[in-house]
């Protein structure tokens, strides 16, 4: 194994053992559900930098796999929305991380009578080498972890995902991204590795990650300041502003132009026609909100047409579009 995976172990084996509150924070709202009550130790072992779960990825009783268990939050929310036997799966390679997640279903049991243990297959098990068969799982998760590992290994990572959806599935990601060149000596610091920090890629390099690996459809959900790596509290010469984003990589077939890569660009025709066609599969009506992936963006753009506005990317995307 190599080092700063052991280092990773080893500070997740802690913060199972002793709750570490401010190991990371998530800027996204804890989702408030009918009937569901989260055990207090689940919201103090909350280890990520946003949500994966998202009800639009969660109908017909979807088949789940969360990868990087954390306190188990994550994976109660996911059996709200799918109620059978080993519907969720719950990966993890750290063994105490897997125990205190089990413990904490039990105490989730007595706050929620519809809610039972079984419906999480606890696994002890590796990212990179998934012990999931093949196109498995409707919906594969994962929350402040894929950042950890360096790029050969997060390849490895999102083609073990890959592999384990099924068609048209989603895997939906929440990780720390960073615009700035992260200094080649934090990015080999494992304890920051290790606590999600100096792992961070650019948002476009992230994606194109994704995408290499054969995602057909990406939304871009959210994306919010996350941390500040300061000059007086690290080894750099400049602050280092690091976002957190939530993605979700949809196993669509690739086009031929290549994905679909929704940032929240929107398209509005304005022209004195009712409607604006580009031939392409794209129909603007008249002074309507069209949701637009960057490609077409980019085709529209390239028309110069006075009577079409495009927006910039709010990276705020939650579904619908021309594509």
């Amino acid at each position: 194994m190599e080092t700063y995976l052991q280092t990773t172990k080893d500070v997740y084996k802690k913060a199972a053992e002793n709750p570490d509150i401010g190991l990371c924070c998530t800027t996204t709202p804890v989702w408030q559900l009918p009937g569901l009550q989260i055990p207090k130790k689940m919201l103090d072992m909350n280890y990520g930098c946003g949500s994966t779960v998202n009800p639009r990825d969660l109908v017909n009783n979807p088949k789940v796999l969360y990868v990087g268990v954390g306190g188990g939050m994550e994976l109660l929310q996911f059996t709200y929305f799918s109620r059978q036997t080993a519907g969720v799966i719950g990966l993890d390679v750290v063994d105490e991380m897997l125990e205190a997640s089990a413990k904490n279903f039990k105490e989730a049991e007595e706050l929620n009578s519809w809610f039972k243990s079984e419906y999480v297959d606890l696994r002890k098990g590796d990212a990179l080498d998934l012990p999931v068969e093949d196109s498995y799982v409707d919906v594969a998760a994962q929350n402040c972890l894929f950042n950890i590992f360096t790029k050969d290994d997060l390849k490895k990572a999102l083609t073990e995902m890959f592999r384990v959806l099924k068609p048209h599935g989603r895997l939906v990601l929440s990780d720390p991204v960073c615009e700035q060149e992260m200094p080649e000596n934090l990015q080999n610091d494992e304890r920051l590795r290790a606590l999600c920090l100096s792992g961070a890629l650019p948002l476009k390099d992230y994606i194109k990650m994704i995408t290499d690996i054969g995602f057909g459809t990406i939304e871009v959900r959210a994306k919010r300041a996350y941390r500040i790596l300061s000059s007086k509290h690290y080894d750099t010469s400049e602050n280092i502003f690091i976002e957190s984003v939530e993605v979700c990589a949809i196993k669509d077939p690739m086009p031929e132009d290549g994905p679909c890569v929704f940032t929240g660009k929107t398209a509005i025709y304005y022209g004195e026609n009712e409607y604006f066609d580009d031939k392409k599969g794209h129909v603007l009506m008249q002074n309507q909100p069209l949701a637009i992936c960057d490609k077409t963006a980019t085709a529209l753009a390239k028309l110069n047409r006075e009577d079409i506005f495009i927006s910039d990317s709010t990276y705020f995307y939650d579904g619908g579009g021309c594509c």
